[in-house]
């Protein structure tokens, strides 16, 4: 695919955002989720019951589990009567389980319920599905009650008050412990393992159980079961996988060992299967960090099996499964969790002459973008940068902003060509010559505009570009600052010398830089000022001395109050006598505001207006504590 030539006085343009990925993300090239599946009828000949022949809610049985639910939320919760009403509620949930279960309302009702049940009766509302596994884990409403409960183990697991109860009959013998419960629901699903992981449902019931048996949570995971029967506008893509870890037993850890050798049996399937290709996924974040040898032998089949298809007719068979909708998720997972060893072989093996046809792929410029993130060593980095960077400008007008800022971090990160980065930035946005221009890169970036057309100029192709004009800049409004923009200027503000940055963020006036502080993305670049190691104290205060006379507003903004609590957590006791006495000026205001009266309480303000001397002795104090703790952090 040809890529257009760089020309420094090529004309204006704007870069598109770009690196919106997830569900149908407008120009990802990835359809809209839903997938359209015909019944898949129980192997075996086993029959599944109509769903006529399940019981149904009544309407009175519904409205006493709604006015339960909301006594039960207005009792204290701690107490006699609170553990009364919840055992009692719970009661009689067991005995219309399945019926709450498989209802829209009835569901989100139990959810809320198992959310503060004790263990005994969270062990007889389990029970009491177990007979229906199958068409609970299929049922739209049924699974997130599934899911509901196997997310009250790392609440419930090994909790001594609960296990020293006594031993409970249930209808049909000894009540099975939760341990038991859990093991008999990962022994039904390894029974029919490709079934439960290729239903639309049965998939999120696999992904749970497979953080359970870990005892890991993807953060990803639980924000997509807390959105699961939200509109699809609502629903907020999760990038970052964030994990919570808590203690299993050694039988949850060899059971997840036994769940995830099934993949091995049709790794065909989880590759090319769109929604089965969600559990391997998972399964490989969560064995990454608890069975790594595992992790590598199922990496190794995925690569196996894509390494042996038929070779693509520029290189490489894996190339057209980076350009596949499905099999790039997965390989984007395999490239996070792989070590670099591996790195280097796939980018020797596979990659290596490819990465700019790579980053032009509506598809597989994401998995490239995974790779570059996984990129820890100069030995992989320098042969990628050098084969990479002559094309940035071109990618970031293809719109795949993403590929540039994985290449920045993988730069930052490392901690090499990170001149040579910015260079071809600012050549990219046309802003290194003359360098007069460079002084305006901050807005640029943050918008991911060139210069011409952030500052509305029509010149010529071939003509020599104007220099910079301070009074335009200064009577322009900040841009709109983007995501992207936001996380390029975090990165290079992390470099070892962000001199050229920093000395753009100087030249901002009031207005502009309290808009960047007021930006829900551009609050993040202030916070990097606040944080990088390769910022000075002098330079971080030349920076944040621009928005004196800006205090009240950034208080009364969602985004800037937080920036301000961070630019007063680091103040010494002569720029805090400065804020607070800006912001005392317009107390009542503050007071008034929703988001200043915190500010004003942090800031002691009140004390400050009326005893001023106790205020500088208790800052004085406080100072002195941060010091003390910042010397032993040092030492």
């Amino acid at each position: 695919m040809g890529l257009v030539p760089r020309s420094p006085h090529q004309a204006g343009r704007r870069f598109p955002a770009g690196g919106k990925r997830g569900r149908g993300a407008k120009g990802s090239g990835r359809p809209p989720p839903g997938r359209q599946r015909q019944p898949c009828p129980p192997p075996d000949g086993r029959s599944e019951p109509a769903p006529d022949a399940h019981p149904h809610l009544s309407p009175e049985a519904l409205g006493y589990f709604r006015r339960a639910l909301s006594a039960l939320k207005e009792v204290p919760e701690t107490g006699e009567e609170r553990e009364l009403m919840v055992h009692n509620v719970l009661k009689e949930v067991e005995a219309q389980a399945l019926a709450l279960a498989t209802n829209r309302a009835g569901s989100e009702m139990l959810q809320e319920l198992l959310g503060f049940s004790p263990l005994k009766p969270l062990c007889r509302v389990w029970a009491a599905l177990r007979p229906n596994l199958r068409f609970v884990a299929c049922h739209r409403c049924g699974v997130h009650v599934l899911q509901s409960a196997l997310l009250q183990l790392p609440r419930l697991l090994g909790n001594p008050a609960e296990e020293e109860e006594e031993e409970e009959d249930g209808k049909d013998g000894p009540l099975e412990t939760l341990e038991e419960l859990g093991l008999g629901l990962a022994a039904e699903v390894c029974d029919d393992f490709l079934f439960y992981c290729g239903d639309t449902h049965g998939s999120f019931v696999v992904r749970t159980l497979l953080q359970v048996l870990g005892g890991t949570l993807l953060e990803s995971e639980r924000a997509r079961h807390r959105g699961s029967q939200l509109p699809e506008a609502q629903r907020a893509p999760s990038r970052e996988c964030k994990a919570t870890d808590f203690e299993v037993p050694e039988t949850f850890l060899n059971c997840l060992q036994n769940l995830s050798s099934c993949f091995l049996k049709d790794i065909a399937v989880f590759i090319t299967d769109k929604i089965s290709s969600f559990c391997l996924q998972v399964a490989l974040q969560i064995l990454h960090r608890k069975l790594p040898q595992l992790c590598a032998h199922l990496c190794n089949a995925v690569m196996g099996y894509l390494s042996s298809r038929n070779s693509s007719a520029d290189g490489s068979p894996l190339l057209l499964f980076l350009r596949d909708q499905t099999s790039s998720r997965l390989l984007e997972q395999v490239l996070l969790v792989s070590e670099p060893p591996r790195l280097q072989s796939l980018f020797e093996d596979h990659f290596q002459g490819q990465l700019q046809t790579l980053a032009a792929h509506p598809i597989a410029n994401f998995p490239l973008q995974r790779f570059l993130d996984a990129i820890t060593t100069p030995e992989l980095l320098s042969p990628v940068f050098e084969e990479l960077s002559p094309a940035l400008e071109a990618v970031l007008a293809q719109g795949h902003s993403g590929v540039v800022i994985a290449l920045v971090g993988a730069c930052h990160r490392v901690g090499i060509h990170q001149a040579q980065v910015l260079q071809l930035l600012l050549e990219a946005f046309h802003c290194a010559e003359p360098s007069s221009r460079q002084v305006a890169c901050v807005p640029l970036f943050a918008t991911l505009m060139t210069y011409e057309v952030y500052y509305g100029l029509a010149e010529e192709e071939g003509a020599v570009p104007a220099e910079h004009q301070v009074e335009m800049a200064t009577a322009r409004d900040l841009g709109e600052v983007t995501v992207l923009g936001s996380l390029l200027l975090q990165h290079l503000l992390h470099f070892s010398s962000p001199v050229i940055i920093l000395r753009s963020l100087g030249a901002l006036t009031g207005p502009q830089l309290l808009t960047l502080a007021q930006s829900p993305a551009g609050s993040h670049v202030l916070d990097a000022v606040l944080t990088s190691p390769s910022v000075t104290r002098k330079q971080r205060r030349r920076v944040l001395k621009t928005l004196k006379g800006q205090y009240v507003a950034l208080a009364c903004s969602r985004h800037g109050s937080r920036v301000l609590d961070a630019i007063w957590s680091g103040a010494a006791l002569g720029a805090r006598k400065e804020i607070a006495a800006e912001l005392g000026a317009r107390n009542q205001e503050l007071i008034r505001d929703p988001f200043g009266h915190h500010v004003a309480r942090n800031v002691a303000l009140t004390t400050f207006l009326k005893r001023r001397e106790a205020w500088e002795q208790q800052q004085g104090a406080v100072a002195k504590r941060r010091r003390a703790l910042n010397s032993i952090l040092e030492d």
